[in-house]
């Protein structure tokens, strides 16, 4: 355990106050509601420096003489060092909180802060037993102790990752979208078919007696960063306090309190006995609101404007440039300090402090949450391929030490990602990180699905099999048509995108199948967008009607309720579904292995047949990406023969779930996929 984490046990712990300054202080008490809410019975308590260091300041719990069983809001009173503003002091989180209270803002000071970023939300934590605990504001606690092991679990080359935003929408009137949290609880409704959705109770597919995302297949939940978020009804990207969860995400409409804590232990055991992993996005190039902007700004942040000299000023990609923060603080990797370690507990001579404080971020989601995978979000502004690869091993670590004891083949039951979009594979043939998002699938799918490309067959090789892009495994490889990111044209989602490159509105479903049955049997862990498997439209653009940062990208939500009112989308999810279930269950796709059996690039055809795994017991694709097809498709005998096709047995057409007895010799239609296995 990080030596930060076992000293909060017993005591308040704040490390890295402005040094010279006045010693923080615990301003700790009751929360009491109201309008506005306040801390009941607060009082202060000096911190000391801890034995050994200058940069750790303890107090010990018992001598606060809390109530047995009692809940406590509190904060730490510090010195200001957030760059511009006064140096009076000022109420903040604790940065090492492993739950916060939204309900309850320091009070503003004397000279507020214009933007609100000086009111911090106060933590949280109960008192049992003479020790601090984890806890919601209404006590609740997490509870992972019957979580199944993780050899119950898929191992990474046969996953399926669902990206969940946290963002779900219904329709209120024909020309207004209503947007909600789809909160841990309503995910829970998509999983469990006996849970209910606080926040969406009237839409189809979070009835009793559905549990969509099991009925879809998928086996991996990606959950958008779901650690504590500065921005509200966006995505969260805006990391604020990273040990805790998000607050909006335990706080159904009808609640009072949040109940994060619980509700995703809750989550987390209900996905695991369900067979699906999950995976954490993970923000660590910047942070919204963080404790540590105003504890300890020149340490752990960099401004805007850095010059090229300031080892942090500049991301990891060849040419360079500054890093972004999106609106958002930079974190520093890359100047030293000495000090005290919340890791090790070993005080050093060089050490990284916004390192260590992920380093302990991480082992919260892994020993206490039981996460089974990592997305790090925008490498090239973390900008410190070190460090990502330290968080990367510390990750695997954590996960084997707490999860992987006697498991047999654990390695593969935990995978750490990076999105880094200009895709450099020197971050995974350097060990830096296990995987990377595939962006190169995205557009060569997009392109296939229109019948793009000077070089089609290039085009379809290296859409098919990421060994031609320089991945040496298909668990390197993370593949998808759409992901969060959805600014401009080519991010956008399937639907859209097909719409605006001028593909007739009827044809467009079809040729998202087309995409999928590429997604689904290529090389790579395929990955899809919430909403994609029955495509899902944007409703949110800015002023010129496209998405970007400023209109849409973060805030368009998920609406479910049009997997449900539109015939072909029902259609479209169906064949989805089916494709899904293969994929996580047939040896085939598990494996590196991708024969070409047939490429007819006649004028006015681009027609391509691929096997998958071993011949004995194949699947075969047979993908027309042209507006070509057999000559009255419908008429007996009506057929388009693929030379070399496997010998023996008998077929089934996964994508209508049909035996098929001329597999081989079917017609087909235009922009169409067969996938075909033995029956």
């Amino acid at each position: 355990m990080a030596d930060i984490l076992d000293r909060k046990k017993t005591s308040f712990v704040l490390w890295r106050p402005k040094t010279g300054a006045a010693p923080p202080v615990l301003v700790i008490g009751r929360f009491k509601a109201g309008n506005p809410s306040t801390l009941d019975g607060a009082r202060r308590f000096d911190l000391r420096p801890a034995s050994g260091f200058d940069d750790l300041f303890t107090l010990d719990a018992i001598a606060c003489e809390l109530e047995a069983g009692g809940v406590y809001h509190y904060w730490f009173d510090v010195e200001d060092t957030y760059p511009g503003r006064t140096t009076d002091r000022v109420l903040v989180t604790d940065p090492f909180a492993w739950t916060v209270d939204w309900r309850l803002l320091a009070p503003p000071r004397a000279t507020p802060d214009n933007m609100g970023t000086d009111r911090h939300p106060a933590a949280v934590v109960l008192w049992t037993g003479e020790q601090l605990a984890p806890c919601d504001p209404g006590g609740e606690r997490p509870d992972l102790s019957s979580d199944t092991t993780a050899s119950n679990l898929p191992p990474n080359n046969r996953l399926v990752i669902y990206e969940m935003p946290t963002a779900w929408s219904r329709q209120a009137t024909p020309d207004d979208l209503g947007i909600g949290v789809g909160t841990f609880q309503d995910v829970a409704a998509l999983i469990d078919a006996a849970a209910s959705a606080p926040n969406f109770d009237d839409l189809a597919l979070t009835m009793p007696g559905r549990a969509y995302l099991r009925e879809l297949g998928i086996n991996a939940l990606e959950l958008l960063p779901p650690a504590d978020s500065f921005d509200k009804r966006e995505w969260g990207y805006g990391t604020a306090n990273y040990l805790a969860p998000d607050t909006d995400l335990g706080f159904p409409e009808t609640y009072t309190a949040s109940t994060s804590n619980r509700d995703f232990a809750a989550l987390v055991k209900l996905c695991h006995a369900s067979g699906i992993r999950v995976f954490a996005d993970v923000v660590m190039a910047f942070g919204k609101h963080n404790a540590y902007q105003t504890i300890a700004y020149p340490e752990f942040c960099v401004g805007p404007g850095a010059p090229a000299s300031d080892p942090d000023a500049l991301n990891s990609r060849p040419e360079h440039e500054p890093r972004d923060g999106f609106g958002s603080v930079l974190w520093r990797y890359a100047r030293p300090v000495n000090g005290y370690d919340p890791a090790s507990g070993n005080k050093l001579d060089a050490l990284y402090p916004a390192r260590q404080l992920m380093l302990v971020f991480a082992e919260r989601w892994l020993a206490d949450f039981h996460i089974d995978g990592i997305r790090m979000d925008s490498v090239e502004n973390v900008a410190n391929w070190d460090f990502v690869q330290t968080f990367k091993d510390q990750v695997r670590s954590t996960f084997l030490a707490a999860r992987g004891a006697g498991v047999p083949e654990a390695e593969a039951r935990i995978l750490v990602v990076g999105e880094e979009l200009s895709v450099p594979l020197d971050l995974l043939t350097q060990r830096r990180l296990d995987g990377l998002w595939n962006l190169h699938f995205s557009t060569l799918v997009r392109n296939a699905m229109l019948g793009w490309g000077d070089d089609f067959e290039a085009v379809v090789r290296h859409m098919i099999d990421c060994r031609g892009l320089g991945f040496k495994d298909g668990a390197q490889a993370v593949n998808y048509i759409a992901s969060h990111d959805v600014e401009g044209l080519w991010n956008m989602r399937p639907y859209d995108f097909l719409l605006r490159c001028s593909v007739p509105e009827g044809e467009i479903i079809r040729r998202i199948k087309l995409g999928f049955a590429c997604l689904l049997t290529a090389v790579g862990i395929p990955m899809i967008l919430a909403g994609d498997e029955f495509a899902d439209l944007h409703d949110r653009f800015d002023r010129n009607g496209d998405v970007d940062q400023h209109g849409g990208k973060q805030v368009d939500p998920v609406d479910y309720s049009r997997a449900t009112n539109d015939a072909t989308r029902t259609d479209l999810l169906k064949v989805v579904s089916r494709l899904v279930k293969l994929r996580t269950s047939h040896p085939a796709l598990a494996v590196n292995d991708t024969q070409f059996i047939h490429i007819d690039l006649t004028p006015g055809r681009r027609v391509f047949a691929w096997t998958r795994g071993d011949p004995a017991d194949p699947v075969v694709v047979v993908a027309n990406f042209s507006a070509w097809g057999t000559e009255a498709p419908l008429r007996p005998g009506a057929e388009y023969i693929v030379p070399n096709w496997p010998a023996g047995g008998v077929w089934r057409e996964v994508t209508l779930d049909r035996t098929a007895p001329q597999a081989g010799r079917e017609p087909l239609f235009p922009w169409e996929a067969k996938v075909y296995r033995h029956a």
